[in-house]
């Protein structure tokens, strides 16, 4: 019989305790290994998870409100696809775009569309046949991922969209106030720094980010 390491021993013996702690929540995966997450990070990551849907559709009932066509992004881009030769191109050359890889609902039984990047196209006729169509991208930080902004150039470049907005919760609080002293008791549309809280803002990508990723 082979023996198992003091290492290996330790860690199985720590699964073993967290799948029989009420602390946790253990799922076995198709090998039959416990896989287990503290039920209070389950919940905060649930309650966040619902926080950001809320503030999703909050987004597109004011983009629809601006006179905006607005549904689901259902595509992304697939950054590692190279040109057929295989070899290693610029931004614009390399990638391709995909159809969002799909999931499984375990609600519904099924595989169902996978979310794509960004979240939204969003449509406005300008003038005559000329429309403008931009790509949303929700965050209520307003912070992209350094593969997410790759992707952002990539649209633009190959003009998927002429513009790419980022959607984010309003304004900071006032200085020196957190939410753990009342902060989240600030009433929205008070004014703080020259703007509302509770507000969405809009940072077009290009502009705030564009002398980096033009470059590539």
């Amino acid at each position: 019989m082979k023996r198992v390491n003091k290492e290996h021993k330790e860690e199985i013996m720590e699964m073993i305790r967290k799948a029989g702690s009420e602390e946790y929540e253990t799922s076995w995966d198709e090998r039959g290994i416990p896989k287990s997450k503290k039920k209070s990070e389950i919940k905060k990551g649930k309650l966040s998870k619902a926080r950001g849907a809320r503030f999703e559709l909050q987004v597109r009932k004011d983009l629809e409100d601006k006179g905006r066509i607005v549904d689901k992004w259902s595509n992304n881009v697939d950054l590692e696809y190279d040109t057929p030769l295989g070899v290693p191109q610029s931004t614009e050359q390399r990638g391709k775009l995909v159809q969002a890889k799909r999931k499984y609902n375990p609600f519904k039984k099924m595989l169902v569309v996978g979310t794509g990047f960004p979240d939204f196209i969003s449509i406005k006729l300008v003038h005559g046949e000329l429309y403008s169509v931009i790509g949303v991208e929700v965050k209520m930080n307003g912070i992209l991922s350094k593969i997410e902004k790759e992707k952002c150039a990539w649209y633009l470049k190959n003009k998927i969209f002429s513009k790419i907005w980022i959607a984010k919760k309003g304004a900071p609080l006032p200085t020196g106030m957190t939410s753990k002293d009342g902060g989240l008791g600030v009433p929205p549309g008070t004014e703080c720094l020259g703007k509302k809280r509770g507000q969405i803002e809009y940072n077009d990508f290009e502009e705030k980010y564009g002398d980096k990723y033009n470059k590539q």
